[in-house]
Formats: structure tokens, sequence, C-alpha cells
């Protein structure tokens, strides 16, 4: 394990990202401390994604460094995978292996990944899964869950890694909206543990509530970072005040 540093758990310093002629990350700075939640907002076609993919580097940037606990990214290879056990990823799409149990995709990355023992790693499953509400579906396969129910144990699976940050990448966007409180109630559960988070979502409540800091997207730069309740109330630009008025009137 490295050893913490004292510095910001992720640092990003002058990223850019281009998808061909587009320009996704425009010189992105951004500094994430320790138990710091930072939700990211902004219009569809702002980098949102992008930024989120670059951290566990999902999506290799162009120019510019990142680093994870005061280290560089690593290219590839061992480290990239030891890094990528570091940070939990959850996806708008749960990413569930089909074949396997609920239980058996939360044991999964501990046993191959980490070499743990499989009776620890699942006493530790189980207790996630009761967590996040869902140890009586353990046995089950992800086809047989509602939307909700495989997003939460695709977050009991990245937590099973015990990972230093998570990063959730529009997790509610693809549940119908009665399932869509269920995980943003994990979610602020974690965030309350002092869970370092990173996360993007169009969820405004959950910004409001959830999130140490705001940071307001568009273009693919970071135009505006503010604690909630200031930049709810008083957005500096009017980038983030048009958002706002066509959001918020919903």
């Amino acid at each position: 394990m490295t050893t913490s540093t004292g510095g910001p758990l992720i640092a990003m310093d002058q990223v850019n990202k281009h998808f061909g002629p587009l320009h996704v990350l425009r010189d992105v700075d951004l500094n994430v401390d320790r138990g710091e939640v930072v939700v990211v907002i902004g219009p569809s076609g702002s980098g949102k994604s992008t930024l989120c993919r670059s951290i566990n580097r999902l999506e290799p940037i162009d120019s510019g460094e990142i680093r994870f606990d005061g280290t560089p990214l690593p290219a590839e290879g061992r480290a990239l995978a030891r890094l990528r056990s570091e940070v939990g990823m959850v996806f708008q799409s749960f990413n569930l292996f089909a074949h396997k149990t609920v239980l058996e995709n939360v044991t999964l990355g501990p046993v191959k990944v980490r070499k743990e023992k499989t009776a620890v790693v699942r006493e530790r499953a189980m207790d996630l899964l009761e967590r996040v509400g869902i140890a009586n579906q353990a046995d089950k396969l992800p086809a047989q869950l509602s939307g909700g129910q495989q997003q939460r144990a695709a977050i009991a699976r990245a937590l099973a890694m015990q990972p230093k940050a998570m990063l959730f990448d529009e997790p509610t966007s693809a549940l119908d909206p009665e399932m869509v409180g269920e995980v943003l109630d994990v979610m602020t559960g974690l965030a309350a543990d002092g869970m370092t988070m990173i996360v993007v979502t169009h969820e405004m409540g959950f910004a409001r509530h959830a999130a140490n800091r705001v940071i307001f997207m568009a273009d693919g730069q970071l135009v505006e970072q503010a604690p909630p309740a200031e930049f709810f109330a008083n957005p500096r630009t009017e980038r983030a005040r048009d958002f706002l008025s066509k959001v918020l009137t919903h």
C-alpha cells in the first residue's frame, strides 16, 4: 500500500484531453482532499464523465498530470491495476458479471486481484450487501434484481476492494425514477462516513445535501466551484445561472 502524503488525495494539474478535433478537457486543475465529496454538474457533453474516467486512467490524457495519493498515475501494468483497486468506480450501467451471483460479483476482485482469503472476503461482502440493503439478494443473478438493486450491488462490489476514493459517473441516470432515491441514500451514507468521492450527476438534491463542493463544468472547463449553499444561492457565472435556471425549474 502507498503511504499517505498529507497532500490532496486526487490532484489534476493542467489536464487536457481531445477526442479527435473535440477538446473535451481544457487545462483542468483540480485537488480533492481526503474525505471530501465533490459533485460535478453541467450540461451534457461538458467533459464531466471524461474527467471522472481520467482519474483511474480509463481515459488516458493528452497532457498535464494526474496524481493519486501523491503518485503520478501509472501508464499500465501492475502499478495501474493497483491504482484501480484503490479507486472504486461506479458507472451508469452496472457492469456486473451476468453469470455470477451478487455475492460472487462482490467477492471476485478482492480474491482475484488482492489474493485475499475467500472466507474473509465473503464476510466483508455480506456486511457490505447488508449496508447497501440487499443482503437478501446475495445468491441471485444480476438479471433477477431491479436496476436500483443492481446499482447498489455495483457500489458494494467497488467497496469490497476497500478503496481510498470512489468515482461515480452518473450512477442514477439509467434508473427508473422510483429507484434513484435508494441509490442516492447509499451514496449519502458513504459521504457521511467520510469516503472521498467524486460524483458526476444530474441529481441536484444530492449535490445540495451531500457535497462539500459543487463544480460546474462547461465546454471542458471547470467554470466555477463553491460550497453547495453558495453555489445554488448565488452562482457567479452567467453560464452556471443559465444551467441552474433550466434544471431547477423541472
